[in-house]
Order: C-alpha cells, then sequence, then structure tokens
C-alpha cells in the first residue's frame, strides 16, 4: 500500500472512543489514582515518583506512524495507540484528558457549541459579539475539578493564563506560562527538581503548522521540533522522570476539499456548529425530520450520519449525556469521512485551514500514548 492509499484508508476507517478503556479521559486518573495499572498504560509510567504528562496537540498515532523517519525519539519509545474522544477536536480532548470525563459528562462537546441562543466558540470563548464569559461563565459551562481535584503545576503558552477554555478545564491548577519551546523545557525542569511529583504540560505546535499547512514539509519540520522538545525533556530532567507523552486527536489534510451543505439541507437548519469535520445542524421548528432525511440524501457518500439520539445512544460522547448537556448538540450531525470537510460561512478563522479534524477516522481517532526514562 502506497502513503496515499495508506493515509486514504485511514481517513475512511471508522473508530469508536474505548471509553471503558484505552481512552485519553482514563489517563489522568490512571497517573493520579488508580490502584492498579491498567494493562494499556507502559508500567514505567507508574512506577516512576515523579510524572511529567506532556500533550502534543496534533500528533495523531497514524502521523506518527507514517513519519518515524522524522521522530526517531518518539519512535523508539515504549507504549502504543489509545483512542481520544468524540468529536475528535482540542476542547473536547483537552477538557477529557484534564477532568478524566468524557464530553458527554463535562460539557464541552465541541469546538463550537449551542449554548441556549448562541453558537459559542469554545477556545476563543467567544460568539459573533465578542467575549462569551459573562453570558457563559466557563467553570459554570464546565464545573467539574480537573486532576482528580488536585492541584498540579501547568506548563502552557503564557497568553492562555486568562482564557476562558484555560477557566473551563484548568481550573484550580497553578499555571506557568511559557512563550518559546526552550522555556517550556526549562520550567518543567525547574518545576521537577523543585519536588513537583506530576507536572503537565501542552504544546500546540504540532497542530498549528497542519492546520495551516497540510502534512507536507512544513509538518514534517515541526514534526522534527516537537521531537527535539521531548529529546531535550529526557536529558533534562531528573534521571527517573517518566514523561508520558500523549495528543488529543490526529490530522487528515482536507485542503479545498469543502462541501457546501445541499440547498435541501440548509432549508430545514436554522443555526450550525460543530466544525467542518464535524458539523451539526440544528433543525428548524418541526423540520428534525426533514433534515436528517435531506441529509441522508445529499451527503450519506461523505459522511456518517446521524441524529443526535443515535448519537446519544451509540455513545459517541459517552455512557451518559444528561438533557442540559443533549441541548447543546444539534439534531443532525454530518461526520465527515475520507478528506472532506463541510462548510459553514460562520465558522471563520485568521486562515485558510489546510489540516483539519473532528471526526471519527482512524488518522483522527488514534493518539500516541508513549512514555520515556529521564536518563
Amino acid at each position: 500500500m502506497t502513503g496515499e492509499e495508506q493515509a486514504e484508508d485511514q481517513a475512511e476507517r471508522y473508530v469508536r472512543p474505548e471509553y471503558d478503556g484505552a481512552c485519553i479521559t482514563n489517563l489522568v486518573p490512571a497517573l493520579l489514582e488508580w490502584p492498579d495499572a491498567p494493562s494499556w498504560m507502559p508500567p514505567a509510567a507508574l512506577a516512576a515518583d515523579q510524572v511529567v504528562l506532556l500533550v502534543l496537540d496534533g500528533l495523531g498515532w497514524c502521523q506518527l506512524q507514517d513519519h518515524r523517519d522524522q521522530l526517531p525519539v518518539m519512535s523508539s519509545l515504549e507504549g502504543g495507540p489509545i483512542t481520544t474522544v468524540a468529536p475528535s477536536t482540542t476542547a473536547a480532548a483537552l477538557t477529557s484528558i484534564a477532568t478524566g470525563l468524557p464530553p458527554g459528562e463535562h460539557g464541552v462537546v465541541g469546538y463550537r457549541i449551542r449554548l441556549e441562543n448562541d453558537v459559542v466558540n469554545m477556545l476563543r470563548w467567544s460568539t459573533d459579539r465578542g467575549d462569551a464569559r459573562g453570558a457563559h461563565p466557563p467553570t459554570v459551562v464546565q464545573p467539574h475539578e480537573a486532576f482528580c481535584g488536585q492541584r498540579p503545576a501547568i506548563v502552557t503558552r503564557a497568553e492562555f493564563s486568562t482564557t476562558g477554555f484555560t477557566q473551563a478545564h484548568l481550573a484550580g491548577a497553578r499555571f506557568h506560562g511559557y512563550r518559546v519551546m526552550s522555556s517550556l523545557v526549562a520550567q518543567v525542569t525547574e518545576l521537577v527538581r523543585g519536588g513537583e511529583p506530576f507536572v503537565y504540560a501542552y504544546y500546540e505546535g504540532v497542530d498549528k503548522v497542519a492546520h495551516e499547512y497540510g502534512l507536507g514539509a512544513y509538518y514534517r519540520a515541526e514534526l522534527r521540533s516537537a521531537d527535539t522538545l521531548v529529546s531535550w525533556l529526557l536529558e533534562d530532567l531528573p534521571a527517573g522522570t517518566a514523561v508520558v507523552i500523549v495528543a488529543d486527536h490526529g490530522q487528515v489534510e482536507t485542503g479545498d476539499n469543502i462541501i457546501e451543505p445541499h440547498p435541501t439541507v440548509l432549508a430545514s437548519t436554522s443555526m450550525q456548529s460543530g466544525e467542518g469535520r464535524f458539523r451539526w445542524l440544528h433543525a428548524r421548528p418541526g423540520r428534525a425530520r426533514a433534515l436528517y432525511e435531506a441529509a441522508r440524501t445529499h451527503h450519506d457518500a461523505h459522511a456518517w450520519v446521524r441524529t443526535r439520539d443515535e448519537v446519544i445512544d451509540e455513545q459517541w460522547f459517552g455512557p451518559k449525556v444528561g438533557d442540559e448537556l443533549a441541548a447543546r448538540l444539534g439534531d443532525v450531525c454530518l461526520v465527515a469521512k475520507g478528506t472532506v470537510a463541510f462548510h459553514d460561512p460562520a465558522d471563520t478563522g485568521p486562515f485558510r485551514l489546510i489540516g483539519r479534524h473532528g471526526s471519527l477516522t482512524a488518522a483522527e481517532m488514534l493518539v500516541p500514548l508513549l512514555v520515556g526514562l529521564a536518563r
């Protein structure tokens, strides 16, 4: 199978979250409070006295396997694939990592979600009117404690310190900001040498480059940078510290493969939420059935088309989805197959997205869980 054929296969294969097993929702509880080691956790992570949990945003397992030559350090580490959550997107997945809960319980059920009459961008915590923290307080939208109620040190971008999304998924943790990669390493090392038993660190470079440039030369260069980051940590941290590496999702390259929802679909749609690879359609009053039938008729070839009830019954968002959180979902979702995305004119950003994620394909759903010990 050629590299192109392999990528196509990864973008077509359907993968459900393993909420009862090897899933990012169970990672922090396993590291912080489970008395027995789960079989999918590399033993070195649980035997170490000090642990650094490094989240590399956007580095999927399939991409790691396809680019092992760019990732010699990570490719040499112990571990394997686990699943992320649905939708396979940063807001939902990072909240699940921090809280240990599926999206159906913590409530951050996507990138752009409906809260009352607004569609709120969870990463920017904004609507088309601007900052949404007053209308939708982050700790009300997502009230669950992070990190099993402990208050670990976290190291993430300095500019994230006061954002609504940080308040929603990292409330209570002790914030340490960095501005460049070298200071991430220095901050993590200083904290561990100071006696911290557990440090959470987040690096977003792989995801940013994939979104803007796709999975080509710029992406390969960024993978080498991320591998260098891991190498520095393993060299600089006290000997025996476990560096546990995970991601929130993988990627597919969609480029210009953007599908406009069919006019018959839009005729029954009042608003859209979600994102291009997991697009929620909210029905006009009395039009939910017509919307579903139109979506199946016109988009079944390019998407898994589901109603809200089907998504809940199939437990895409976890075994529990309360009525209040179910109201944040649309009536029908278009979950992209292959390398397409669905357009919503209200879903805008500072640049055209080439790499995307959010769907339930292997390329997006499988993420690495790797462990290395500092030397």
